[in-house]
């Protein structure tokens, strides 16, 4: 892989913090630091009170209530009591936030029912769906923005996006720690989990200037709960803050994740008795290994039958269930089918599937405060993202992708005249990212394996990754963004302020298929166009610690897919950029002197170009709902915490389609769209078109996605009569959903019970958290547009982590 050097860097970093730790001396005063203005709260011992000024959003300073958009933010104190350890489990706070399934990666969220983006102090890293599990145990905090990025950001995604705050050295107060202090610690659970983490930062000095450092490392060898997967990770993180002068200063650092696991599909053959019952269909097809193998080809699987292969196409609404049934043939039907009871944890994963990844962060940011109005920053972001991903099934893919960018940020505030007050950004920058990018999915036969059994000649595929076959699509190629990015932040009268702004992006782009694709090469795809978007928001500060919001934004984005490829196809026909609209309202407060903060907000965005698209990352959609979120610290001993969503999603580009169509959209047909004995077919993958009402927009909303999720937690602190001792207890409620477009088969809603405890010292913290406790029994839908109906992931039952760190 790449970058071997520049990781090798970044790991003995890490690994020589103790010898930086020698160097510790609390050289930096309280006068040369800047220190920032924030609100504390009596009594919230885990920064439960979003009062900190957020760059993430606006890049404004802003704290959440004054910011007029939807955002939430979680401390690290925070996602450690309400045991939020993948970013999946970002839905008890976050409202807006239900993921389904990407083949059981927790890549990223999907923000209001849309996949999201992944940004680090605010920079946009490169597209991770699900191509590994996104680390946040080196976070200090998490913002998640609903609705698009800030023009001075980039184009984004119209749904929204997380940012990490890196556990730098200035990241809480805006300045850096007195001393040296750090922490050792492991933790263990369920599923022989394996982790064990060290971390340490403080003062040192270099060249004779003051350097804030903080250094984190994280090794995990775990196993887990699905048969044959297995987790073997290590994250590497150094940050650094070096004063240069009284108005210049730098911020770098980098992070290097180096991933091994799986993709889980879930359970194949999915009827509504499995989902109710566990009651599975098993039995084998015929071979059709003809050359000994022990793998099944495309060239000995388009033979089946006498060059019939493994995939009819059945369209059920016009059939008959005895013309369906005579569509099978010997190929496709099971020799022995028979029925047996599974668990959630077997699962279509063998052996040797993986999921392994490697993932370079770099960045230089320079910081000059040149007076009390004018700031210059100049941003440096690189990232490398090398990918392999192998599943016996039939799917393989690749990447091999590198971004850089480079943006400068001018900030300057007119001089407050009488009822005005005005300040302003201006940011040009330049994108760069390469990309080579390989998959292979024509003939991905999830059903034709017995789940209950080992893998075997019957239903393991040759792959594309391996040379075994050609690639589906092989691209590779390039693009360069220049843009101009405008923000003015007015105040009239100390209350009403308005936040807008615009983007201007310039777009050299390339791309090209190579000649292993199925299609042979593909001449080159190139393109230079624009794009623009624009935001604007007004808010008003009434009394009683209340401000309402309206925010309206137009945002072009840059379809890219999974490896960060602009699709070939789409650039040669003009479809690599599409716009979404954004109409959002809201109301915010802030009362019982800063103890209770609430958010209330109503939301429609929706893509308004249906030929631009990605299924798989950005497809077109239209949503709307309501978001609430309360946090209350009640006293100094109990904080609550509450999130409720609303949410319908609907695929308006199908929809669309449609119209003009007949009513049809494809989708690959489960057990239960056929209505006949599904085992005739199991030995193959059913191509069908689902006929839905055009007019009827209910008939398209989005499977997969919850229309009500409810969230409640409660934080103790036993100070006083225990010392150190703090706990949580929260529930999570999900409305029940369709798995496919179909429809045809459901998944029941479901309620989760978390807990956890914690006992800390000066030294030591001991913590016990349990995760579903009532061992609720519940699903997650995988791709719902496409193979809803043939798959679903069942989730994780009852299981328990135990935590132990010695601090420094």
């Amino acid at each position: 892989m790449k970058h071997t050097v520049l990781a090798q860097t970044i790991r003995s970093i890490c690994l020589a913090s103790a010898g930086l730790t020698a160097l510790a001396a609390p050289l930096v005063h309280a006068d040369d630091a800047a220190v920032l203005d924030t609100v504390v709260v009596e009594g919230d011992r885990v920064n439960v009170i979003p009062t900190e000024p957020l760059e993430s959003v606006f890049g404004l300073g802003k704290t959440v209530m004054e910011t007029p958009r939807s955002v939430t933010t979680i401390s690290n104190e925070m996602m450690s009591k309400v045991m939020i350890t993948e970013i999946d489990d970002l839905v008890a706070l976050t409202p807006g936030s239900f993921t389904q399934s990407f083949f059981g990666v927790a890549g990223s969220l999907d923000v209001r029912g849309t996949p999201g983006e992944n940004y680090f102090r605010g920079i946009k890293r490169v597209d991770n769906p699900g191509n590994y599990p996104t680390p946040i145990g080196a976070s200090d905090r998490i913002d998640v923005v609903r609705g698009p990025a800030s023009p001075i950001y980039g184009p984004s995604k119209i749904g929204g996006y997380l940012n990490f705050i890196p556990k730098s050295a200035r990241a809480n107060t805006g300045q850096y720690l007195e001393k040296a202090q750090g922490e050792m610690g492991m933790t263990s659970g369920s599923w022989d989990k394996k982790v064990i983490h060290a971390e340490v930062g403080g003062p040192a000095e270099l060249a004779g200037k003051p350097v804030g450092y903080y250094l984190y490392t994280e090794f995990e060898n775990s196993g887990g709960y699905y048969d044959n997967t297995s987790t073997d990770q290590s994250i590497y993180q150094a940050s650094f803050d070096m004063n240069l002068s009284d108005t210049a200063r730098l911020e770098f650092g980098g992070m290097y994740q180096d991933f091994k696991g799986n993709q889980v599909a879930g359970w194949n053959r999915v009827t509504q008795e499995l989902i109710d019952h566990g009651t599975y269909t098993t039995g084998s097809p015929v071979s059709l290994d003809s050359n000994g193998d022990g793998l099944l080809s495309n060239v000995e699987a388009n033979a089946a039958d006498g060059g019939k292969g493994l995939n009819p196409f059945i369209i059920p609404a016009f059939s008959t269930p005895d013309s369906i049934a005579q569509q099978s043939r010997p190929s496709l039907a099971l020799q022995n089918p028979g029925t047996t009871h599974i668990d959630g944890h077997t699962v279509l994963v063998q052996e040797d599937d993986t999921l392994e990844d490697q993932v370079l962060t770099l960045y230089f940011d320079a910081l000059f405060d040149l007076s009390d109005t004018l700031k210059l920053t100049n941003k440096v972001f690189y990232e490398s993202l090398d990918n392999l991903n192998e599943n016996a099934y039939g799917f393989s893919q690749f990447a091999d992708t590198w971004a850089f960018e480079d943006q400068f940020i001018a900030a300057f505030q007119l001089p407050q005249t009488g009822a005005l007050a005005a300040s302003f950004q201006l940011s040009p920058s330049i994108r760069r990212q390469d990309f080579e990018h390989g998959d292979n999915f024509a003939n991905e036969y999830f059903d034709r394996r017995d789940i209950t059994q080992p893998g075997s000649p019957v239903d393991r595929r040759t792959l594309a990754t391996r040379g075994q076959e050609p690639y589906s699509s092989h691209t590779v190629g390039k693009f360069t963004d220049y843009a101009l990015a405008f923000m003015a932040d007015v105040t009239l009268f100390g209350k009403l302020n308005l936040i807008a702004g615009g983007r201007w992006d310039y777009l050299d782009m390339e791309s090209q298929e190579l000649a292993d694709s199925i299609d042979g090469a593909s001449p080159k795809a190139a393109d230079k166009d624009d794009a623009k978007s624009w935001s604007a928001s007004l808010s008003y500060q009434l009394p009683f610690g209340l401000r309402p919001y309206v925010t309206k934004a137009k945002q072009s984005t840059l379809i890219l897919g999974q490896g960060g490829q602009i699709p070939t196809g789409a650039l040669a026909d003009g479809n690599a950029i599409g716009d979404s609209e954004l109409e959002e309202i809201g109301i915010k407060a802030s009362l019982l002197d800063n103890r209770l903060f609430m958010a209330l907000d109503y939301f429609k965005q929706a893509r308004i170009d249906y030929q631009a698209q990605d299924t798989v990352t950005n497809n077109t959609t239209e949503a709307k709902g309501y978001e609430f979120e309360a946090r209350w610290v009640l006293n100094k001993f109990v904080t609550l915490t509450g999130a409720y969503t609303n949410l319908k999603v609907y695929n308006v580009g199908d929809q669309d389609a449609a119209k003009k169509n007949g009513g049809y959209a494809f989708s690959f047909a489960g057990a239960e769209d056929l209505g006949v004995d599904p085992s005739l077919f199991y030995g193959g993958a059913v191509g069908s078109l689902v006929v839905l009402d055009p007019n009827d927009d209910e008939a398209w909303r989005k499977a997969g996605v919850p229309e009500n999720i409810y969230s409640v937690y409660a934080l103790f602190s036993f100070a006083g009569a225990f010392d150190g001792l703090t706990g949580s207890i929260g529930t999570t409620h999900v409305d029940a959903v369709f798995s496919g477009l179909s429809k045809t088969v459901k998944l029941p809603s479901y309620t989760l019970l978390n807990a956890s405890v914690y006992y800390e010292t000066k030294n030591w913290k001991l913590g016990l958290q349990g995760k579903n406790l009532t061992d609720e029994r519940y699903f997650r839908s995988n791709f719902p547009d496409l193979f809803g109906s043939a798959i679903v992931l069942p989730e994780l039952p009852r299981n328990y982590l135990v935590s132990a760190a010695y601090r420094f």
